[in-house]
């Protein structure tokens, strides 16, 4: 991706973030709930583009062990604020995704990125970014996330940047097709792919879970 394109996000979020800290509300999003019932019980979970943590602080209200890394300090630091006014114990990770991920091999169980690969990342970069997160994840792990779609009413409007990604108000979106959706789980278990529909638009998003092959958990312990 464009670096410049991505310094400005960085810039965009970190101003959105100071402006608004409560922008999403203390409510866990609904694809969290659902991500809650598909992790391992109490296992260790990172989540990607946390932002200010709503769901980092359900998943540890849950009884998971969190890590929640996101490139916003700011995001992060009101993050850090909430988990510790409710005495819960969240760890904070500063990560740009475009860069390897800050976790050794095989340390969780889960990872959950709710939007996180529609930011600005190119179709490479969310290549790479899969396989930082294979790596990552113990045998048997799982993947969730969510993505805005190419059927969504705002694909195809505003500034386009190329690779499906298009700006409105400031805001980078990569628009996924099925076919990047089952592209990225090459060498998974085959994509869970379930539509749903979220806020005043509504946007229209794909919630996807796809899990470690038996291919991946042989290699590890060869």
């Amino acid at each position: 991706m464009d670096e410049s394109l991505a310094r400005a996000q960085r810039e965009h979020w970190e101003r959105t973030y100071s402006a608004h800290p409560s922008m999403y509300g203390d409510q866990p999003s609904e694809s969290a709930e659902h991500a809650a019932t598909v992790f391992p019980p109490r296992g260790d979970v990172l989540e990607l583009g946390t932002g200010h943590g709503r769901d980092a602080l359900f998943f540890a209200r849950q009884g998971f062990t969190v890590t929640a890394a996101d490139f916003s300090p700011v995001g992060l630091d009101q993050l850090a604020a909430r988990a510790a006014a409710d005495g819960l114990t969240v760890t904070t990770l500063v990560q740009d995704v475009r860069r390897p991920l800050g976790l050794p091999d095989g340390s969780v169980d889960a990872v959950y990125a709710h939007i996180l690969f529609c930011m600005a990342l190119s179709t490479a970069e969310s290549e790479a970014l899969v396989g930082e997160v294979r790596r990552v994840l113990r045998p048997g792990g799982v993947l969730v996330y969510t993505v805005r779609h190419t059927g969504d009413a705002h694909f195809g409007t505003g500034t386009g940047h190329g690779d499906d990604i298009w700006e409105q108000g400031g805001f980078a979106v990569h628009f996924f097709s099925r076919e990047l959706v089952d592209r990225l789980a090459d060498g998974w278990t085959p994509a869970e792919v379930e539509p749903f529909e979220e806020g005043d638009l509504p946007r229209r998003l794909w919630r996807v879970a796809q899990r470690r092959t038996d291919w991946d958990v042989e290699r590890l312990v060869s």
